[in-house]
């Protein structure tokens, strides 16, 4: 499918599922009306996804539940070697990116994320590489960043340097430094600080070249969104942090729609940038960021929620909403998107899963690391070799065969087993797919009952309401698995061309309720011809049904609210 028709493609998975279950897909949001682009908000339950359930799989020699057909090898542990190299990866692996090179390999990039409180000794962190051949061995590995802290994510830039934000911000000379670096991913270069991407507690970041604009999530509990005008020519990201017209923030209206607000000081040297655009859209821990063929994507992780910005049409939606725990995804901190147009999000809490996203409204958790080997971590930074048939995702804090305190002598966790939770950095292989395919909704049988769909207009736009009287549905789901793509086959290579592209509360309506779907205006036709087809074909197979043979579906959690 065209991914840039990603939030189209959810809005009519939503009606698939709201018209038939007649559930309420409303508008909601942090003292903001939000319409939802898919129905995630409070009315979905955990599907198969398109890799099937984990439920009874077992773990593999490394704590990971796969899907089957899929395997996962480490490729990097904290204080031990990586293969073909004599260079040890550094502690507590975070956000990765990947970029292709001339010899048909690739490179992947790696933050590290030590805390400056943690090493008073002086900062530890910084960025790592490691090399891989075409055939996917592991070719060697190197610092691009050293003499930082806290960083956390990042991304590869179109032009092939990597971005690196550090998620600290303190006062000067105190616990932080609230940068951005710009790293040389063969490490042949120092790393360079840019100060136009402004100074606070960075969440993560993506570059648009074509649209002209870096994008930074704000990691703060009254975080906003911003972005970054690129260059013209020459240096994309040179600049001062005293550029005045370069840095903006989103704001959202009660219809959804966007507008950017000036930031007047990007350095936030006197006024913390948040407090310099009150109206902006709150972001509570702004985390991971994505940019999919028009769509910007992001996490906010204090609500557990995802966000979508089409950057064409300008409207803001929440195409999930995990908040009060609401499983399958919680406690959410980055995400990646894989070249079908899925997303795949990783829980910095929650149950330790990435959590699978598609364009189709299925929300099913793809992998989850278990037992005491990732006791107390989180799953960070995943992200898609250039061929998209690999993962690469890191437990943070996962056990391996180095202490911690040899590693960093500031930070002694003891001698014994908790000593040893260094962070380890995995690959994991398997039919990926290459296109996102609907999941394909059956009839079941509908006891008798008047339903009606009916168009009306509100404030412009149009809103579908669907109303049940009487009976209950229930749907029954298969899941179009789609095809997969086919897999791939110390000195630094060469670095290649770099394809710019995906990587880097509703309530229920109980029978006799009115559910709303606010939808834009220009799909509101489809919408409706495809209740009306829905609803005549559940009545066909109405007649001709034995019984009733349906259950009631399970009601959903309740929405938390944001701490």
């Amino acid at each position: 499918m065209d991914r840039r028709t990603f939030l189209q493609a959810s809005l009519l998975g939503g009606l698939q599922a709201g018209a038939v279950l007649g559930v309420a897909t409303g508008a909601m949001g942090m003292g903001l009306p939000v319409a939802t682009a898919s129905g995630f908000a409070t009315g979905s339950r955990p599907t198969p996804g398109p890799y099937g359930l984990l439920d009874g799989r077992p773990p593999d020699a490394n704590g990971l539940v796969l899907p089957e057909g899929f395997t996962a090898r480490v490729v990097a542990e904290g204080g031990s070697p990586v293969r073909a190299s004599d260079q040890p990866w550094p502690l507590f692996p975070d956000g990765k990116g990947t970029l292709p090179v001339d010899d048909g390999g690739w490179l992947l990039v790696c933050n590290h994320e030590l805390f400056d409180f943690q090493t008073p000794s002086g900062p530890m962190g910084g960025a790592s590489a490691i090399g891989f051949a075409s055939d996917g061995s592991i070719t060697g590995s190197w610092p691009v960043l050293t003499d930082s802290h806290s960083n956390s994510r990042g991304a590869i830039t179109p032009w092939g340097t990597w971005l690196s934000c550090q998620e600290v911000h303190g006062e000067a000379g105190g616990d932080g430094d609230g940068l951005v670096w710009e790293c040389d991913p063969l490490g042949d270069t120092p790393a360079v600080v840019r100060p136009v991407l402004g100074r606070r507690t960075h969440g993560s970041v993506v570059v648009d070249a074509d649209g002209g604009y870096a994008y930074l999530t704000e990691a703060h509990r009254d975080g906003r969104l911003y972005r970054v005008s690129l260059a013209v020519a020459g240096d994309p990201l040179g600049g001062g942090g005293s550029d005045t017209d370069r840095m903006e923030a989103l704001a959202v209206d009660p219809d959804g729609g966007v507008r950017w607000l000036s930031v007047l000081d990007p350095s936030g040297s006197f006024i913390p940038t948040r407090f310099q655009v009150a109206e902006g859209l709150v972001t509570p821990m702004g985390g991971g960021v994505a940019l999919n063929d028009g769509v910007l994507v992001f996490t906010t992780g204090l609500d557990d929620r995802v966000h979508a910005v089409d950057l064409t049409a300008g409207h803001h939606s929440v195409i999930w909403d995990g908040s009060g725990r609401r499983g399958p995804a919680w406690g959410i901190g980055d995400l990646t998107v894989s070249g079908s147009g899925d997303l795949f999000v990783s829980e910095d809490r929650g149950d330790m899963e990435v959590v699978v996203v598609t364009p189709f409204g299925e929300v099913a958790p793809f992998c989850q690391m278990v037992g005491n080997e990732h006791r107390l971590s989180q799953v960070t930074g995943p992200c898609f070799d250039p061929s998209g048939t690999r993962m690469y995702v890191s437990s943070l804090r996962g056990r391996g065969e180095a202490l911690v305190r040899d590693v960093v002598p500031d930070l002694d966790w003891g001698p014994g087993a908790e000593g040893r939770h260094v962070g380890v950095t995995y690959e994991i292989s398997g039919p990926f797919r290459s296109t996102a395919s609907p999941p394909v909704v059956t009839a079941t049988t509908l006891e008798p009952a008047a339903i009606t769909v009916v168009p009306t207009t509100s404030g412009g736009g149009s809103v579908l309401t669907t109303t049940t009287t009487g009976g209950t549905v229930s749907p029954s789901t298969t899941i179009a698995t789609g095809s997969g793509a086919d897999s791939a086959g110390g000195a630094k290579p060469e670095i290649g061309t770099v394809q710019p592209g995906g990587t880097d509360g509703a309530t229920g309506s109980s029978p006799g309720g009115t559910g709303r779907l606010v939808v834009p205006a220009g799909l509101a036709t489809v919408l409706l011809a495809l209740g009306s087809a829905v609803v005549a074909l559940r009545r066909r197979r109405n007649r001709g049904a034995s019984g009733p043979g349906s259950e009631e579906p399970g009601p959903g959690e309740e929405s938390g609210t944001v701490p």
